[in-house]
């Protein structure tokens, strides 16, 4: 199989080591890739805006399958685009993929499916913010409407932070907080059948204990040792299921991750908000863990096949992703930092470069992402921050709580 993989982040560098290690695959060409994917696939330019452009090269490759890594390719169309050159992709519609793009879609499709949510309002003027923080309360809770990286979203106590936010997005969704443990599911689908992957944990906040701004992610675990032991079913058959069947009675079939990202309430599972590909750092702990061939997974999804295709196999123990990201990050990340140690399995691209000498140096604010399995949770944790020290980047941020409580047995979900 000639597998075409698009997108340069650590959720494709995570997917790239999975398809590389994969029989089934003979050749993986990564677009545009990064640094560290070159060790696993031949790397090709392509403009990721550019839905046309990843259909052409899909074609030029000569490719069986496309997996489209990042959202904004999929909202854009991408999957679309190559699946009018007659060629497989992992990857939902544009249409389907608005269940991201839009939070007030996402929110239209929750309510036609009864899928359980927190109250919201969508928000075009400063008046209508302040109405709706006035409902809520704090804490608050403001998302921009459309695409923005993963740092779209503020929830604060500080209402003039939340107006500023507010302000700042063309259109806002204002809704009330959610408490409990946040939980992350991966659903892959062919737009019928829809089987889970294992249920992750990441850590959203840049500080220890939560604090600070929100980011694209500062680390991630799986399993959840805490979790019911009828999580998965319960959120397959309350949230991804429903969202499902209203996607397809709208003809708009996902087809692809459906990300749900929930909280844990007193009154069950509560979706905060979905995304439309896999979720980045929590895949690269899950991936860490797959013990199946990955590319006959997405395959199967990509041509409807789903339902004949093996149940994923997983192996024992846990693991642990932990984030190493530029000084300044997410505000104001500082580039250009020289890195070493950044070729030690485990270690995976999130943000790098070569500068004119060949140098590997940070140029994202998310740098790297170190990846380890253990038999326990304590000791992937362990293992995952040894790893860590062997990386050199200049002033790196790190959270040192990646899974701490978790492992430590002090989470308690609604209900154990």
């Amino acid at each position: 199989m000639r597998v075409l993989l698009v997108g340069t982040g650590g959720r494709e560098h995570a997917l790239a080591v999975a398809l590389a290690h994969d029989s089934k695959v003979e050749t993986l060409i990564c677009a545009p890739g990064n640094p560290g994917m070159a060790a696993c696939g031949e790397l090709r330019d392509v403009d990721m805006g550019d839905p046309d452009a990843i259909a052409a090269l899909a074609v030029e490759v000569e490719a069986d399958l496309v997996v489209v890594g990042p959202e904004a390719p999929l909202v854009a169309g991408a999957a679309d685009a190559v699946r009018a050159k007659g060629i497989a992709c992992y990857g939902p519609s544009a249409k389907a993929a608005a269940i991201e793009g839009s939070k007030t879609f996402a929110k239209e499709i929750m309510a036609a499916a009864g899928v359980p949510t927190a109250k919201a309002h969508t928000c075009h003027t400063a008046a209508e913010a302040e109405a709706a923080l006035d409902e809520f309360g704090p804490p608050y809770v403001v998302k921009d409407d459309a695409l923005a990286a993963g740092k779209g979203v503020v929830v604060t106590s500080d209402r003039d932070e939340a107006l500023a936010h507010a302000a700042a997005c063309d259109t806002v969704v204002i809704e009330e907080f959610l408490d409990g443990p946040e939980v992350s599911l991966f659903v892959v689908t062919d737009g019928t059948t829809a089987v889970p992957l294992l249920p992750a944990q990441d850590f959203k906040r840049v500080g220890e204990d939560d604090a600070g701004p929100n980011t694209g992610g500062m680390g991630a675990y799986t399993p959840l040792p805490w979790a019911p032991d009828d999580l998965v079913d319960t959120i397959m058959t309350t949230v991804a299921e429903p969202t499902l069947a209203e996607l397809a009675k709208r003809e708009t079939p996902f087809v692809g991750t459906l990300y749900c990202g929930l909280a844990l309430t007193s009154k069950g599972p509560k979706v905060i908000e979905f995304n439309c590909r896999f979720g980045d750092p929590e895949i690269q702990a899950v991936l860490a863990l797959l013990d199946a061939p990955l590319s006959g997974l997405l395959d199967a999804a990509a041509r409807g096949k789903l339902a004949e295709y093996p149940k994923p196999q997983w192996r024992d123990g846990a693991a642990v992703c932990v984030v190493l990201a530029s000084e300044g990050y997410p505000e104001k990340p500082v580039t250009g930092k020289p890195i070493t140690g950044a070729d030690m399995p485990g270690v995976l691209h999130a943000g790098t470069a070569l500068d004119a000498d060949g140098q590997l140096v940070s140029s994202g604010g998310r740098v790297l992402n170190v990846v380890a399995p253990g038999a326990t949770l304590n000791q992937a944790r362990r293992r995952a921050y040894a790893l860590a020290a062997g990386v050199e980047l200049p002033d790196a941020r790190i959270r040192r709580d990646i899974a701490l409580a978790a492992s430590e047995d002090r989470i308690v979900a609604p209900g154990a």
